[in-house]
């Protein structure tokens, strides 16, 4: 391995590749603190040109390589493994914003672009980057990108994939594909963009991008409804949807145990009702129209939803800061259940009309086998993704407890594969999930995803024991 990291010093010089145990602490561990590896080395190219001689190098010597950009991922998806004979290929020095068309509404950047450097730019261009996560002042668009991360404004503008015009990708013989198009249409075969969009670096190193930039909302409007139950949820949200149109931008759902969670937990949460609800819906709309009356429409619909027993109460922020107020009961979720001790949890998507049934179902069968769990329910309603957790019943142990993780991700995962939804929604598969995907993934479907990995990177040295099992 000498002469490899020689090499690897030859190619992006030797302050760029760390060996040492101290300067590679905050690579080889992942976000959630769950996987903890060991590498040989982390490597910082800081172009795509050292980025393919970097590949090129591994690949002849048989060495294996795990892209990584933020490390803010939730499944353990840019983490090496034990054996200290990994490479981590840090994009993070690749973090230039290359172009802005304003015209095109567009911007091109490097993969090691940290998402709000991307959406200040967009700012600063008079335009607007609607990707918007927990993560975004330190997770990178490369990251995004491998993992087609979505976020809270999937509803109007789509997950990354949806953002992605063109990419740039290293193979892993070191070819590079470029493909930065700046088209909104190109028919003339494959779309090789989206074999790479959501690939978590399996298939090819994402170097750079195309990404779709927008009018900046000029007017916004964020409101807050009590529901009486899940299924208002849904009848809230048609209600929106069907009256204001792509103007709804956001429509968050969480439980009641979520509230209280976040309101015991969460530094600078405020209870937004007297009493309160079974469940909250969190609404927000935006226009390009600074003259649009967002606020009165609002108002109206959650009215008729009042009257139509979809809500019992509803509050309309009033000024930047009480929708900062509002968005801090749905954003303190995270950090409640940080505080309050360790949660099994579920990303899933369900199709929209059956999240309710699929809720009271999903309730019903893991209070059967484990009573007393304190289901903690929350997520982006109106694209169908929950994020369905689990928290320990007063009575158990931790270590009772997280021995029941094997089989309360089968309880709910069957589940969701019985309403034809999916194990993941927006954070990928990774190594947290790698493993149970054969179960729920059709013979064919992996099959196919096989044959991929196997033409794009026949050698397997590209972030294996991810996604794919072996």
């Amino acid at each position: 391995m000498t002469d490899v990291l020689e090499r690897l010093r030859g190619i992006v010089g030797a302050a760029h590749v760390l060996t040492s145990t101290g300067d590679q602490q905050a690579y080889v561990v992942d976000w959630m603190k769950k996987y903890r590896g060991v590498a040989l080395a982390v490597v910082r190219p800081g172009s795509t040109d050292e980025v393919a001689a970097v590949l090129r190098c591994c690949n002849d010597a048989g060495v294996t390589v795990i892209p990584q950009g933020g490390n803010t991922g939730m499944a353990g998806g840019a983490t090496p493994d034990g054996s200290g004979a990994q490479v981590i290929l840090s994009l993070t020095r690749m973090n230039r914003i290359r172009e802005i068309d304003p015209v095109g509404n567009t911007i091109t950047v490097d993969a090691g672009c940290v998402l709000a450097t991307i959406q200040q730019a967009a700012r600063d261009a008079g335009c607007f980057f609607p990707l918007s996560l927990g993560a975004e002042g330190s997770c990178t668009i490369g990251g995004n990108l491998a993992t087609n991360a979505g976020g809270i404004a999937v509803l109007r503008y789509g997950n990354m994939r949806e953002l992605a015009l063109g990419l740039e990708v290293v193979l892993a013989d070191g070819r590079i594909w470029d493909g930065l198009q700046a088209l909104r249409k190109d028919n003339t075969g494959y779309d090789l963009r989206d074999l790479f969009i959501g690939s978590e670096g399996t298939l090819g190193v994402i170097t750079g991008a195309v990404l779709k930039l927008y009018a900046a909302p000029a007017a916004k409007v964020t409101a807050m409804a009590a529901l009486p139950g899940r299924a208002a949820a849904l009848a809230l949200f048609t209600r929106l949807r069907a009256r204001a149109g792509d103007r709804l931008t956001a429509f968050e759902f969480m439980t009641r145990n979520c509230v209280d969670l976040v309101l015991k937990h969460a530094s600078g949460a405020v209870a937004p009702f007297a009493a309160a609800p079974p469940a909250i819906a969190l609404a927000e709309l935006s226009d390009t129209d600074a003259e649009a009356d967002l606020a009165g429409l609002l108002e109206d619909l959650l009215a008729a939803a009042v009257e139509a027993g979809e809500a019992t109460d509803a509050v309309i922020a009033q000024s930047g800061e009480q929708a900062k107020a509002l968005w801090r009961i749905r954003e303190g979720i995270s950090e409640a259940q940080v505080r309050a001790g360790k949660t099994i949890k579920h990303d899933i998507a369900l199709p929209i009309g059956q999240l309710a049934a699929f809720m009271d179902d999903c309730e019903r069968v893991v209070e059967a086998a484990y009573p007393g769990l304190n289901f903690l329910v929350f997520g982006h309603l109106g694209d169908g993704n929950l994020h369905y957790n689990l928290q320990r019943a007063p009575q158990m142990d931790d270590d009772a407890f997280y021995a029941l993780t094997g089989p309360l991700n089968a309880l709910v995962h069957d589940l969701v594969h019985r309403y034809r939804g999916s194990i993941s929604a927006e954070h990928g598969v990774g190594q947290l999930r790698r493993d149970e995907l054969p179960r729920y993934k059709s013979v064919v479907a992996l099959q196919m995803m096989h044959d991929l990995k196997q033409l794009f990177d026949p050698a397997c040295i590209l972030n294996p024991g991810k996604l794919l099992q072996s």
